[in-house]
């Protein structure tokens, strides 16, 4: 596979492998301590694959955060690259499942008449996610719901907000990554890529099961990416800023 090119020029620095070009590792050590989104408790020059980290996947209401509401939560959590634990919750969205929603997911009013409310989850859900790595597929999506019905709640915690909760923390996203490594490939939504990769998906559109599966892509595709935490979220946000302008070209040629 060919690196990836911009002009002419190698974005990342790396080979596809994620091994670095002689002569650039002094630079490389330099850059982790300037690198920004990297959570803070974690060593930035740490293996990220062998940290511990969880896996977020939302099946809501609708696609505004600031509108619609949680009504599925999962998180598959990962240590040493093996599967920890493994949560699910129907989550009461306090307002009426669209049709056009539930076509996706399956879920309907029925199924969460006795669900508890995403604020009774709380303490749990923060438990769960203290002192892992935040990762999603598409993570924007996740990441802006997670901190809408957080912030809808309107408590502090008693305890430091893990890193899924701060504002400034980036997500690892396998997405962005499917879209670097398998960039010639056709399809890049999740079911896509379990398909072509030959992971297990279980019920597709299910919060724990799209995030097990999730979980697994972003492990499978580690040989290509780079080994430490604090190179993977520097080249990440590089990938996800000329893949945002590409889009938007391309959204503007279509226009």
């Amino acid at each position: 596979m060919k690196p990836a090119m911009r002009g002419g020029h190698d974005v990342c620095g790396c080979f596809p492998t994620g091994r670095h070009y002689p002569g650039i590792a002094e630079r490389i050590a330099q850059a982790v301590i300037q690198v920004q989104g990297l959570a803070g408790d974690f060593d930035a020059a740490a293996k990220w694959r062998l940290s511990t980290f969880a896996v977020i996947d939302f099946e809501t209401t609708g696609l505004d955060p600031a509108e619609d509401r949680v009504l599925e939560m999962g998180i598959v959590c990962f240590e040493q690259g093996r599967i920890s634990a493994r949560h699910n919750w129907l989550i009461d969205p306090g307002i009426p499942v669209p049709e056009e929603a539930r076509k996706i997911h399956g879920i309907s009013d029925e199924d969460l008449a006795n669900a508890p409310r995403f604020e009774e989850l709380l303490t749990e859900i923060v438990g769960l996610l203290s002192g892992r790595l935040p990762v999603a597929y598409n993570a924007s999506f996740d990441k802006r719901f997670l901190l809408a019905e957080f912030h809808r709640v309107g408590r502090a915690l008693d305890v430091v907000p893990p890193p899924a909760l701060r504002e400034e923390v980036v997500w690892i996203d396998p997405l962005v990554w499917v879209r670097e490594l398998q960039k010639y490939e056709k399809g890049k939504k999740l079911t896509d890529v379990c398909e072509r990769m030959g992971i297990p998906m279980g019920q597709a559109h299910r919060a724990a099961d799209d995030a097990e599966a999730t979980g697994h892509v972003l492990l499978a595709l580690a040989n290509d990416m780079p080994e430490t935490y604090a190179e993977l979220i520097r080249i990440q946000t590089q990938y996800e800023a000329q893949q945002e302008a590409e889009q938007s070209t391309w959204r503007a040629r279509r226009n």
